[in-house]
């Protein structure tokens, strides 16, 4: 049985940092790509940022860009993702996925981890 499993969230002040990770079991990383998703509240899932499996592309959503940097350690099987400079609006549940496709569509990952809370204070 395929599990993501995501740690690294928790509560941190705006204009703070924090590094999510997403360790593999089972899947081999380096053979997908990687994506992280959020949902906050009353709101849909949303794209925020994808890596192709040889890590070589990367995508963001637009709004975030600069401020989150995805990656992935293909020896330790995980995938981060850096945020910085994070704002209130930033507060969701973080999940990562993993998908035979470079994609921003959530519907086209195949695999997904319970998802780790990010709450962000003003």
């Amino acid at each position: 049985q395929v599990q993501l499993v995501e740690s690294g969230g928790g509560l941190v002040q705006a204009g703070g940092s924090l590094r999510l990770s997403c360790a593999a079991s089972t899947l081999t990383i380096s053979r997908y790509s990687m994506g992280w998703f959020r949902q906050a509240p009353g709101r849909e899932r949303e794209f925020v940022a994808a890596i192709n499996w040889s890590a070589g592309w990367t995508y963001y959503a637009s709004s975030l860009k600069g401020r989150f940097t995805i990656s992935k350690d293909n020896a330790k099987n995980t995938v981060y993702l850096q945020m910085s400079s994070l704002k209130p609006e930033d507060t969701a549940l973080y999940y990562c996925a993993a998908s035979q496709w470079y994609t921003t569509v959530a519907t086209q990952y195949d695999y997904w981890g319970q998802g780790t809370q990010v709450t962000v204070s003003s």
